[in-house]
């Protein structure tokens, strides 16, 4: 299975794909890396493991549909399957959507359908939530609206500050992100409606 992972940031999840590749835990290779953001660390974890990293300005494309096509067309040139987005900034357009329906992945750190969008961990605390998590869903043409695949919970302690809550629902991420690609690799995901169902047998 061919894997492309799009990032903007530091890529934690991007190398716990990689990792989990590298040892076999998914059943796959990630093929390139690419980044809206030319700073991203993202593209220098890629680069230590040998897969190729792209930087596609959005700056050199009229609008949101312009850089979709651009993107998509790298995609379908390495013939990719999965589509992960590991912390990227840019919400997809209907034509990036649809070129890889049921073929894009995402993973936040809330228990969606609560606080989705940017921050949610922040979200969370200023809510006062006891429990968050993180969620890895399906991308459809909505903000984290997208058919569920896996969702872990995460306690919310008294005395948690952003930081300190988001390293621990990363924890969980990268191991719950690289379980959801390899079901995907199996086959083992389908989706009726707006529901995600695993086959365990």
């Amino acid at each position: 299975m061919r894997i492309a992972v799009l990032a903007s940031g530091s890529g934690t999840n991007l190398q716990a794909i990689i990792n989990a590749a590298e040892s076999g835990a998914v059943d796959g290779s990630v093929r390139v890396v690419i980044s809206d953001n030319e700073e991203a660390y993202a593209q220098e974890r890629a680069r230590k493991h040998g897969v190729e990293a792209l930087f596609v300005s959005p700056r050199e494309h009229k609008n949101r549909e312009a850089y979709d096509t651009a993107v998509v067309s790298l995609l379908q040139e390495r013939e990719i399957d999965l589509v992960l987005l590991a912390g990227f900034m840019r919400l997809l357009s209907p034509l990036f959507v649809r070129a890889y329906r049921w073929k894009i992945m995402n993973i936040h750190p809330s228990l969606l359908p609560s606080f989705p969008g940017l921050e949610g961990v922040k979200q969370a605390l200023e809510y006062g939530v006891k429990v968050s998590g993180c969620t890895v869903h399906f991308v459809d043409e909505g903000l984290d609206t997208g058919p569920i695949i896996l969702q872990e919970a995460v306690p919310v302690y008294d005395d948690d500050e952003e930081k300190t809550l988001h390293a621990r629902i990363h924890e969980v991420e990268h191991r719950l992100y690289p379980r959801a690609v390899q079901l995907f690799r199996e086959g083992k995901l389908s989706i009726e409606g707006r529901r995600c169902f695993i086959d365990e047998r």
